[in-house]
């Protein structure tokens, strides 16, 4: 299974990518958790304590596999070591890669780092037989044709607000633009029956289904003031037990 979440910042999509990622790993499979949000949060969510090396700070290593003499790059480097050296073991059998943000120098700017990013995410996509679980920001920059179309589905978190919707109309556009076909939301932050009526009318005038839902849950900032993922600090809560439900529907949509 293949999985891209997005939304707009601030919606709870890093936390959602966390927990079915860790949720996935206690079920018994092998995940690999893509942080590919230039905030780079998903590693406190999945219970990791040290942040990674981002993939686009290993300079040399990018410079020997993709760059070439005179300007031109390698589109196919080596990338099929990149998660067993450089993935950071997290708990439940989850393995965190944490991609970096590019910095591009102009408009069109296709660096030896985009390229090797996108090989990586291509590698990933379609030879790697674990679940992969990607938190990416609202463009899905990482995501280009011929790699997109092997990705299960997008989920995209919305929270009650028009903004948010709006932000998840951009995202389907954008996924349906590099060939991913299954586009989902999920709601969060839910506290009230007007909050849950207001998303599903929101979506069905964009035309995204609605998954699942997530209530909003003091919790969350509990665990976030001391410094815990909120699967280990409160593993009991609302929200665990509503993106445990998500994660039976996508198993159940992707059999």
């Amino acid at each position: 299974m293949k999985l891209a979440i997005a939304g707009k910042g601030g919606v709870g999509k890093t936390t959602l990518a966390g927990i079915l990622a860790r949720l996935f790993g206690k079920d018994g499979y092998s995940v690999i958790a893509i942080d590919a949000d230039p905030d780079m949060n998903l590693a406190s969510s999945i219970g990791i304590k040290e942040d990674p090396t981002p993939i686009i700070g290993l300079k040399k290593l990018i410079e020997e596999r993709a760059g070439l003499k005179g300007g031109i790059y390698n589109l196919n480097p080596k990338v099929d070591d990149i998660v067993d050296e450089y993935g950071a073991e997290g708990p439940d059998n989850v393995k965190l890669l944490v991609m970096g943000a590019v910095k591009k120098g102009g408009t069109g700017c296709y660096c030896p780092e985009s390229a090797f990013l996108r090989a990586l995410m291509r590698h990933m996509i379609m030879k790697r037989k674990e679940v992969l679980i990607m938190d990416m920001e609202a463009g899905i920059e990482h995501l280009g044709r011929g790699t997109a179309q092997n990705v299960d589905l997008m989920l995209v978190v919305v929270e009650p607000s028009k903004r948010s919707i709006e932000t998840a109309e951009r995202v389907k556009r954008l996924s349906q633009d590099v060939g991913i076909k299954d586009v989902f939301a999920v709601g969060n932050k839910i506290s009230h029956n007007e909050e849950e009526e207001f998303i599903k009318e929101g979506l069905s005038d964009v035309g995204i289904p609605l998954l699942g839902k997530i209530p909003f849950d003091q919790n969350l900032m509990k665990s976030d003031m001391e410094g815990e993922s909120l699967l280990d600090a409160y593993p009991n809560s609302d929200i665990i037990k509503a993106i445990d439900e998500v994660r039976e529907r996508l198993i159940n949509y992707c059999k």
